[in-house]
């Protein structure tokens, strides 16, 4: 008897089984990406729909750049996740984390904007 087809077949083609612990955590990981980016889409969504009183160009810079990161971030959790899944598979070396700088960067420039936003009003 073979084994099922397990999906995705570019990841689960390769190597051999992992430990599932370290598979399992991997999913872990790939879950907070994805929680991480949800919150970012809601955070946007939620800056420009509740009308705040902020400068509303800046409002709508912020509310752009979080949906933005927030998708983003969840196209990375799925690369991220298929990437760590085949290096343990082949028994390499996880990369580092690609998304970790960029997502910071936007976060804090999405804080400016707001703050900026509350001053210009």
């Amino acid at each position: 008897m073979s084994a099922p087809s397990r999906f995705p077949r570019s990841v689960y083609g390769e190597g051999e089984e992992p430990d599932p612990r370290f598979s399992l955590a991997n999913e872990r990981t790939f879950l907070a990406w994805v929680r991480t980016a949800l919150a970012l889409l809601a955070g946007g969504v939620a800056l420009e729909g509740l009308d705040l009183a902020l400068q509303p160009q800046l409002r709508l810079a912020a509310s752009v750049l979080l949906v933005v990161l927030g998708t983003v971030t969840a196209g990375q959790a799925w690369r991220g996740w298929a990437r760590d899944e085949r290096a343990m598979r082949r028994g390499e070396p996880l990369a580092s984390p690609s998304l970790a700088a960029p997502l910071t960067v936007g976060v804090g420039l999405a804080g400016v904007l707001v703050l900026l936003g509350l001053v210009l009003r």
